[in-house]
This record gives structure tokens, C-alpha cells and sequence, in this order.
């Protein structure tokens, strides 16, 4: 069953930028866009599983540090190969200066 998990304060995301966020043996980045909307994604990339924490946010999408295959952080859909497998997105909130993601 999924449940709600603290991952951060809303502080700890500069805009259009991307932390990492473990939780139990899973990997996961947390991304802020230009307009301090939160999104939550699978940590590596679809195509040779290269974490995201290092990759490139701009507006509402991250590129991979590797290969530069972009995604939609809104749904993880891949918009540039090479990756050719969206991600897994998970639903955030905030509530008191912190972001909760629904794992």
C-alpha cells in the first residue's frame, strides 16, 4: 500500500534543479521546475540506468547526464532518445515547508 514519505524541505530544491531521494533500497530525484511546481521520478534513467541527480532541468523537464535523453517530469514521458522508456512518476505534496511524495 502506498503511503505518504518526507522527503525534503521545499528550501532543499533551488528552482529548475533536481535532488536525489533514497527511500528503503529504491532511488528516486525529486525535481522543482521554473515555477515551484515538485515532481517525483525514478531516479535512473531508462536507458543505462545513469542516476538523474546530475542531470539538466530546464522548465518541466530533466535531461540525462549521459546521453542527454530527455524527459517530462510532469509524466515522465521521454521526449529525446536515447531512451525509448518513460519513467515512473509519483504524486508529491507540500504541507508545511516540506515535500511528501507517495510512495
Amino acid at each position: 500500500m502506498a503511503q505518504w514519505i518526507n522527503a525534503c524541505a521545499q528550501d532543499d530544491i533551488d528552482q529548475e534543479d533536481v535532488i536525489r531521494f533514497d527511500h528503503g533500497e529504491r532511488t528516486f530525484i525529486i525535481v522543482r521546475d521554473h515555477e515551484d511546481n515538485y515532481y517525483c521520478s525514478d531516479g535512473l534513467c531508462t536507458h543505462e540506468e545513469v542516476h538523474l541527480s546530475d542531470g539538466l532541468v530546464i522548465e518541466a523537464t530533466i535531461e540525462c547526464p549521459k546521453h542527454s535523453s530527455i524527459f517530462d517530469c510532469t509524466n515522465g514521458e521521454v521526449e529525446t532518445p536515447p531512451a525509448c522508456e518513460n519513467l515512473h512518476t509519483y504524486p508529491t505534496k507540500l504541507e508545511n515547508g516540506r515535500v511528501f511524495v507517495e510512495i
